[in-house]
């Protein structure tokens, strides 16, 4: 431990957001990084506990004490080193990982837990700024060939770790580019996509062969996977929950994950096909889900210029501050509020809307009533607001079955997700594994990227009877 006293020395100061009616004008990421004399600082404060609770909130396993040393004794490479063997990819975790690490902190008891994730992200920064990151080919080949299907957070990592087992890796991604919700889901004001093409050109040099517009089950047979002698299916939860409700047909109502790939694609300058924009400018929007999906929805329309935007969520607005004795190390249930939410969205909580109503097939009108702590409506409380643009956010049900997933025949659990255990990741099949969203559900980007490196062990061991991955 290198400041044993940092804790009582070092007040908290984590990173601070460009100024609201700055960053509201561009879809850049606009956090700013500490100075390294003060993430230093930050990174003394680490009490290195006897028992690291850190540790039960972080997915991946990051030795977050470790690397907190190595970053206060200046020690920056090593730090990264340390990161990288359990993590495949920190500089999307540093950026929109909720850092339930943080909540579970010793110095969370007081709210002021060391600034885990700000740190973790100065590490990766400058191990790329330095040079440090490199690709780490196989020194032998095994002759087996994996197939990965969907190349998310869950199919990137688990194609890494295969590759560098020295596996001979395809990743098939119906889409143009590679990185799923990374690339098409989560704005760039939140992560720019230069992040990801610089980690798919570090696996490329590894080994890993990328086949983009490929659509297994759809334009590709799924025959054509009986070539591999393992397949990883991490195609992620894509079927969205629905408000099947009077007047939902009207135009003007859609799906968040319709809204938000096509700003993602003008950003990067992707060709969006034949599909009508969404846009929200000079529209009063309605976002429907309160999560981290209708936050990114709320950034995106005031960034392309919206009138207003109203954000409904069904359930009670949950207390400013957790009750630390019952909760702490868990992840808490509090209000938390966005830098989306910071800039200029109405938050409505415990609001169902029952109707949508319109005027030549164009949606107007919502029609909504408060509800009690178990759903139900109050009565007397029902009230109407007018819309342009109503999205959608309320989450996702299971993975897509059409398809893929019904032509290979593969055994479902009792939420429509693909099943298996964490211990195999196999599924009905025992050549096919699944890992990520589409065997868990939707979840975190960091439990994603545990869940790909889990099933990559999972895969060699299968395959050549032991393995040297770590799990």
């Amino acid at each position: 431990m290198g400041k044993v006293t940092g804790f009582l020395e070092f007040e908290r100061n984590d990173r601070h957001y460009e100024a609201v009616e700055a960053r509201i004008r561009h879809w850049r990421e606009f956090v700013e990084p500490l100075p390294e004399k003060e993430t230093r600082q930050q990174a003394a404060r680490c009490m290195n506990c006897g028992i690291p609770y850190c540790h039960t909130g972080c997915p991946v396993n990051n030795q977050i004490p470790d690397w907190n040393d190595l970053v206060y004794t200046g020690e920056w490479q090593e730090a990264a080193r340390n990161l990288h063997s359990t993590n495949n990819f920190p500089e999307v975790t540093g950026r929109v990982c909720p850092a339930p690490c943080e909540a579970a902190c010793t110095l969370n008891l007081e709210d002021i837990p060391v600034t885990i994730k700000t740190i973790e992200c100065a590490i990766v920064d400058r191990a790329f700024e330095q040079g440090w990151v490199k690709p780490e080919p196989p020194a032998v080949k095994t002759g087996k060939r994996v197939a990965v299907v969907g190349s998310g957070p869950a199919g990137l990592a688990c194609a890494q770790q295969l590759a560098r087992a020295g596996h001979d890796v395809h990743v098939y991604e119906r889409y143009a580019k590679a990185g799923g919700l990374l690339r098409y889901g989560i704005p760039d004001f939140k992560m720019e996509k230069p992040l990801i093409d610089r980690r798919i050109a570090q696996m490329e040099a590894e080994g890993v062969t990328f086949h983009y517009g490929a659509d297994v089950g759809v334009n590709m047979p799924v025959e054509e996977l009986a070539a591999y002698d393992a397949v990883a299916l991490t195609g992620g939860a894509e079927k969205p929950r629905d408000l099947p409700i009077e007047g939902r047909d009207l135009d003007g109502i859609h799906f968040a994950m319709d809204f938000l790939p096509q700003q993602n694609r003008r950003v990067s300058g992707e060709a969006a096909g034949d599909v009508k924009p969404i846009l929200a400018k000079d529209k009063r929007v309605i976002v429907i889900g309160g999560g981290d999906t209708g936050s990114d929805c709320i950034g995106t329309s005031i960034r392309q210029g919206a009138v207003s935007v109203v954000n409904f969520e069904l359930l009670p607005q949950p207390p400013v501050k957790e009750n630390k004795l019952l909760t702490w190390p868990d992840w808490p249930l509090k209000l938390r509020t966005s830098s989306s939410h910071e800039e200029g969205a109405q938050r409505e909580f415990s609001v169902l809307t029952q109707k949508f109503s319109g005027c030549d097939g164009k949606v107007t009108k919502l029609h909504c009533v408060q509800v009690d702590e178990k759903i139900k409506p109050i009565a007397g409380t029902e009230f109407e607001l007018e819309a342009d643009l109503v999205l959608l956010a309320m989450g996702f049900v299971h993975p897509v079955h059409e398809g893929m997933i019904k032509a290979l025949g593969l055994e479902l659990d009792q939420r429509g997700n693909v099943k298996a255990d964490t211990e195999r990741y196999q599924t009905s099949q025992p050549r096919i594994f699944a890992a990520g969203d589409m065997r868990r559900g939707q979840s975190l980007v960091v439990w994603a990227i545990r869940e790909g490196r889990q099933c990559a062990h999972a895969i060699d061991k299968f395959l050549m009877g032991e393995t040297s991955l770590p799990r």
